[in-house]
């Protein structure tokens, strides 16, 4: 007989999984128009009030690149601040369980998060980045992979003995937007190249949403036999093909416990226009219609694994009330269709049934409940083709 226990067949799946938000940084920063930031703030806030622990909050690059962050430091003074600490306490939030991470991809970035560290408004976390396609490698970071890996590892001790943690993220793992198909493998040593040099922990990113579900299961599966501590490894998905809640269920079947989502789907490169005037960004983008960039979104992501029965530690209704927000914050339709419809209830929706069910069945002899007719036997009686003889 089939086995029908979830988890006996995917015995590593979790019960319980960590879900970082990352919509006030990687989701704004392929906006084309200023986000506030007090929008940011209010986000952030929220985010935590709804049971993120963990977020990132703003990249620590050149505002000259990328001037939808010129108020970093702004965004870091207030989750610094007494009065944030005092609103945590006041819910109950231990404020030293959050996890503050910034976007630190070039070494000047890492310079910039020392000093605020040392000014006592730095950020816990930073990271940094490489894809194991150096075309795309180069398009985000300027450089060679080579010299990026030796500016890594500086980045990394200066972090480090500065009290912060790093994050090596591992991009273009199921394929490149520039470079094509590429080697999972490769994938796998570089994460084990980002640890043996001191980073905290992997991120591990299909950014152009290359990844099919047979392959994201594979390649889980694949660094958890070599890589068995699940607190190392962050799934992140970029949606483009409608099919990332497949992903996320396969590196849930493959024992992946800690993921990163963004409200409303939000992200993509870096924005090459800002309001009203071109900027630099990470140059042209790399797809040809903007309907179809983003990451996973967060409400959906969350209704998935919370009808799962899978824990998470947030409170569902109040981030999709948060989703719809969001909507009106950046001014168009998102991707979520969770903010839409909610989740499954179990009462179902009376209100939508058309009147007059009991006394039909009241008139016809029926009891309430009865759902075949009377003398029908309790077993049906099946023919021999559906057993294929």
């Amino acid at each position: 007989m089939t086995e029908y226990d979830y988890w006996k067949i995917f015995p590593r799946m979790p019960r319980k999984v960590t879900i970082g938000d990352i919509t006030v940084r990687d989701g704004f920063q392929h906006e084309e128009k200023f986000i506030s930031t007090a929008a940011k703030i209010y986000y952030t806030e929220e985010m935590i009030f709804a049971g993120c622990r963990d977020i990132e909050i703003t990249n620590l690059g050149n505002p000259y690149s990328m001037p939808q962050f010129r108020d970093a430091e702004q965004i870091l003074t207030h989750v610094r601040s007494d009065k944030f600490k005092n609103q945590c306490a006041k819910r109950g939030i231990k404020y030293e369980d959050i996890c503050f991470t910034c976007v630190t991809i070039r070494e000047s970035a890492v310079d910039r998060a020392i000093a605020l560290k040392q000014k006592g408004i730095g950020p816990d976390r930073l990271l940094m980045m490489v894809s194991t396609e150096e075309e795309h490698h180069f398009a985000n970071s300027g450089t060679s992979l080579p010299d990026y890996w030796k500016e890594a590892e500086r980045c990394i001790r200066k972090c480090n003995d500065a009290g912060m943690k790093m994050c090596g993220t591992v991009s273009t793992i199921w394929g490149s937007p520039i470079g094509g198909a590429t080697d999972m493998q490769d994938a796998i040593d570089f994460a084990k190249r980002w640890l043996s040099i001191g980073a905290h922990d992997i991120e591990h990113a299909d950014h152009d949403g290359s990844a099919s579900a047979p392959d994201v299961y594979r390649y889980y599966s694949m660094v958890l036999d070599q890589l068995p501590n699940t607190d190392l490894h962050i799934a992140h998905f970029h949606e483009t093909k409608r099919v990332t809640s497949a992903s996320v269920l396969a590196a849930l079947q493959a024992g992946i416990t800690h993921f990163e989502a963004t409200l409303g789907g939000l992200g993509g490169q870096p924005a090459n226009f800002m309001d009203d005037c071109p900027t630099k960004g990470t140059g042209d983008y790399y797809y040809d219609d903007p309907r179809y960039v983003g990451l996973v979104t967060l409400e959906d992501t969350l209704v998935q694994i919370d009808e799962m029965g899978v824990a998470h530690g947030y409170d569902v209704d109040r981030v999709l009330k948060l989703g719809k927000l969001l909507e009106r914050t950046v001014g168009r339709r998102l991707r979520s269709d969770a903010i839409i419809n909610g989740r499954t209830k179990k009462e179902g929706h009376p209100q939508y049934a058309r009147p007059g069910l009991k006394r039909v069945k009241e008139k016809l002899g029926e009891k309430t409940g009865q759902k075949l007719p009377n003398g029908w036997d309790a077993t049906p009686q099946l023919p021999e083709r559906c057993f294929g003889r």
